[in-house]
Parts: C-alpha cells; structure tokens; sequence
C-alpha cells in the first residue's frame, strides 16, 4: 500500500525564514555572553538582558505559532491565508526586537511585533478550530 505524501511547504518556508531570523538573535547573543563572561541570567548587564528577551520571546511565541500554521495547512487551509499569516508574523518577529529597549516600555516597533503576532496567534486558531468541522 503506497503512502500519501502530504507537503507543508508554505510552513516550512516561513520556518526557514524565521530560523534565519532566531539564528541572527542568537549570535549576537552568545557574543555578548563571551564579552561579558555571563554564562547564566544578565548579571544586570541591560544589554545582555535585552538580548535574552528578544531571542526568548521569539522563542516563546514562535514555535506554537509555526505547529498552528502547520496543522491549519495540513487540514488544507487557504494558501493565502497562510502566506499572509507568514508574512506577517516575519514582519512582527523583525519588528519586535528592534523596538525591544531596556529603558522604555513605549516603543512603535515594539507595538507593531507585539499586535501583529497577536494578530497571527488569533487568525491561526481561528482557522485551525474552523477545520475542525
């Protein structure tokens, strides 16, 4: 009995895409650890601790985000629905760090990484409950 192929090719695109992405927060990262010679925490060092927060909260949101996408593209969700859901949460995910500062909360950047992968979770979930139909 032959088995049936099945492609997730639009979540593997973004997932490239987006571990580009984790791998460019990460070396700036390690970098800083090698600097400073802070192997756990920040050791109240704001940059080091800036930097942990970009590169955790990537990692908190994204790989859900990534299992949503996938699962909504296997039960054979809307392709544009997908590449816009992408594009978005790429944006978002670039967004983000660069308006992530130590010394303010208030940041446009920030805002637009924050809404927009809210934005992404929500649209996500909504497919994914609608498949379930």
């Amino acid at each position: 009995m032959a088995e049936a192929y099945v492609s997730v090719w639009i979540t593997t695109l973004y997932t490239v895409l987006l571990g580009i992405l984790m791998v460019a927060m990460q070396i700036p990262l390690g970098r800083l650890r090698s600097q400073t010679g802070i192997s756990m925490f920040h050791g109240d060092n704001p940059e080091l601790a800036v930097a942990m927060r970009r590169f955790g909260n990537f990692t908190e949101h994204v790989p859900f985000l990534l299992i949503l996408m996938a699962l909504v593209e296997l039960q054979g969700g809307s392709p544009t629905l997908l590449h816009i859901c992408g594009v978005v949460l790429l944006g978002s995910r670039i967004a983000h760090p660069i308006g992530l500062k130590f010394d303010s909360l208030q940041s446009q950047l920030r805002l637009v990484g924050a809404a927009g992968t809210l934005l992404v979770a929500v649209t996500l979930l909504i497919a994914a409950a609608l498949s379930l139909r």
